[in-house]
């Protein structure tokens, strides 16, 4: 614990020194029990940032092959991505959605922070597109509040075409949390998507950004460039 402390410690240093960010509201952050971080997605770098600056862990899905690459270099990413409290997932099983949400659930019930992208996937022109009701699920699965984030100007980390970090200011704002009604997991469909709906308004407020109407299509071949970015939905949804 003490290691991953040191690795989130020093990450969040690196990044506010190069970076310079307008970090607002990690108050809202609840100081003990389980939470649920939903974020609007720009960057690769997105979890990694909110992994580092909150002032709690917050465990994010990362793609398997993070964790399973060999030599030195694949020993020093796994280790990289454990200590920031990545979770390994199969990105190539789409039968798993459902068995993914309830790996979140298991970690919320046990106190600890989780972040999921409602959108599913990053955002290639800025929009913010409709939610998928997996944020919903696990909100009213739980009955564990939602942290609203709102991010700024993260894209620019990474230009289109590029695999480097490029320093660049951002903001990250961080809203109320919201409490939705402890519904079990076999609740309604529409209690779920008014959650989801919740949740987006509140994202919106926070990002400053364009709705947009339709759900966001993942890029053929690499949905999210890097940290795992996809929101597992429930398959009757």
């Amino acid at each position: 614990m003490a290691t991953n402390e040191a690795v989130r410690t020093g990450i969040r240093a690196l990044v506010k020194v190069t970076c310079r960010p307008t970090i607002t509201g990690l108050e809202n952050v609840p100081e003990s029990g389980g939470f649920i971080v939903a974020s609007n997605h720009l960057s690769f770098f997105d979890s990694v940032i909110l992994q580092a600056i909150m002032p709690r862990m917050v465990h994010f899905f990362a793609k398997a092959e993070y964790f399973t690459q060999p030599g030195v270099k694949g020993k020093v990413m796994k280790g990289f991505f454990d200590s920031v409290g990545s979770i390994p997932v199969e990105r190539s099983e789409k039968a798993a959605s459902v068995a993914a949400l309830e790996l979140l659930m298991g970690h919320v019930e046990a106190g600890s922070g989780v972040g999921i992208y409602p959108e599913g996937t990053r955002s290639r022109d800025g929009r913010l597109y409709k939610g998928r009701t997996g944020v919903g699920w696990l909100a009213l699965a739980t009955g564990m509040p939602v942290v609203p984030v709102g991010l700024r100007g993260t894209e620019r980390l990474q230009p289109p075409g590029s695999n480097r970090f490029t320093p660049h200011r951002f903001s990250l704002t961080v809203g109320q949390p919201l409490q939705f009604d402890h519904l079990g997991t076999k609740h309604p469909l529409p209690p779920r998507r008014q959650a989801t709906a919740e949740i987006m308004d509140a994202i919106a407020a926070l990002s400053g950004q364009e709705r947009a109407a339709t759900y966001n299509a993942p890029v053929s071949g690499n949905t999210s460039g890097g940290q795992a970015g996809q929101n597992p939905t429930p398959a009757q949804d």
